[in-house]
């Protein structure tokens, strides 16, 4: 069999062709129904997101001044003797308490006691002669009647008898200080309250008018505590009072509370005495008073204490929790409000003071305004949410109030401005 020769010359542009198309065709084909694929797995766009929103509403706040203090005893006294003498006894337990007319210390009173005895005898020798001058007197009068004696005479026996009587008012006098300086050898309380330690011992002799001190006592139930204010705040909270943007309290109520050096609240209110007159020239501050109970002696003079003191009631307030506040970049405050449409955008507020855990909203929202606390994550402005509110409208109504008895929870605390 004779082969034929194989063609090594390339096929011509028109076959090359007829077996492009076909193959561009399936190309174009398979391309088409991927992206047909791909537009039937195209997700459905899900439900708007849930945020937590509160409806803001009006409440009565008090305003509080939170304020730092000091401990002070209601009375103290200085426990000094009033007649020299060697002491002999001290009849106090340091540190305890004692009552107004203890006897804290005794003094020889040996010498006294003759001061006193010595003075009784002048007493009664001076009430003798004065029983001698008026039988004297009245035997001349009598004489003068019947024209026996001088007028004379009688004057001076009368006069005799005034003498008599100025020296037992003279001996009185010295009998009754001497039994007062034998009193005084028993150095009492003068005032009932906590006393210290002892600043003598037995065997001190001690000099009459001396500044030595024997002991402290200090009453401590009740107790004050005195707090400062710079007159410009106190200014201001007087024309707020004025105004009627704050409403004043009723005196009759506590309205002050402690909170102690390591953070507790001390369990009992007091009460706000006054507020000084004069301020301090190089603070410009005034000091206020307030008198606390003190019935366990929990406070003790000179501890450093903060005082949180009611000062009016912002009757219409408004106040959002804190984490619903935003800040720009600059500082300002705003929040995210919800509108009707379930549609979120940004409010500018001017916050005010911290209430408990939430901020004091001075402007920029108004009553029944919807505010998000949580999910900001969800949303961008014009966004649409589900707004899910947190707890009842009574609830609600009493956001930042304490939820336990700490009634101090719900006050202003002006350390936010």
């Amino acid at each position: 069999m004779s082969s034929r020769p194989v063609s090594c010359r390339p096929r011509s542009f028109a076959s090359l062709r007829a077996w492009s198309v076909p193959v561009a065709a399936g190309l174009a084909l398979a391309t088409l129904s991927a992206c047909n694929q791909k537009q039937a797995a195209a997700p459905v766009p899900g439900p708007p997101p849930e945020v937590t929103v509160v409806t803001v509403a009006p409440q009565p706040i008090p305003y509080v001044r939170d304020l730092p203090g000091r401990v002070a005893p209601m009375r103290i006294a200085e426990v000094r003797a009033r007649v020299s003498g060697l002491v002999v006894r001290r009849l106090f337990e340091q540190g305890s308490t004692v009552k107004e007319g203890d006897i804290l210390y005794k003094i020889d009173a040996a010498p006294y006691e003759v001061e006193l005895a010595s003075a009784e005898a002048a007493l009664a020798r001076t009430e003798a002669a004065l029983v001698l001058a008026s039988q004297q007197a009245e035997r001349l009068e009598t004489l003068l009647s019947r024209a026996t004696a001088s007028q004379a005479q009688y004057d001076a026996a009368f006069a005799a008898k005034k003498q008599a009587e100025a020296e037992v008012a003279g001996a009185k006098a010295t009998r009754d200080r001497a039994k007062l300086n034998l009193s005084w050898t028993d150095v009492r309380a003068p005032i009932s309250g906590r006393i210290g330690r002892a600043l003598l011992t037995e065997g001190t002799l001690i000099e009459q008018g001396s500044a030595q001190v024997l002991a402290t006592i200090q009453q401590l139930d009740p107790i004050y505590v005195d707090i400062t204010q710079s007159v410009g705040e106190l200014n201001k909270l007087r024309r707020d009072l004025a105004s009627g943007e704050l409403d004043r309290l009723d005196k009759d109520h506590a309205n002050a509370h402690l909170i102690m050096d390591d953070g507790t609240l001390y369990p009992l209110a007091g009460r706000l005495l006054f507020s000084d007159v004069t301020a301090d020239p190089s603070t410009g501050q005034v000091t206020l008073r307030v008198q606390f109970p003190n019935p366990h002696d929990e406070l003790f003079p000179g501890m450093y204490v903060r005082a949180r003191i009611k000062q009016g009631i912002d009757s219409d307030a408004i106040a959002v929790p804190q984490q619903a506040i935003q800040r720009t970049t600059d500082g300002k405050a705003e929040v995210w409000v919800v509108g009707a449409d379930d549609k979120v955008m940004l409010q500018p507020v001017e916050v005010g003071p911290v209430v408990g855990q939430s901020w004091l909203i001075r402007d920029g929202l108004k009553a029944g305004t919807r505010v998000v606390t949580e999910g900001f994550q969800k949303i961008s402005t014009g966004s649409t949410v589900k707004p899910v509110e947190t707890g009842t409208p009574a609830e609600q109504a009493a956001l930042g109030k304490p939820q336990d008895s700490d009634e101090t929870s719900d006050l202003i605390d002006v350390r936010g401005r």
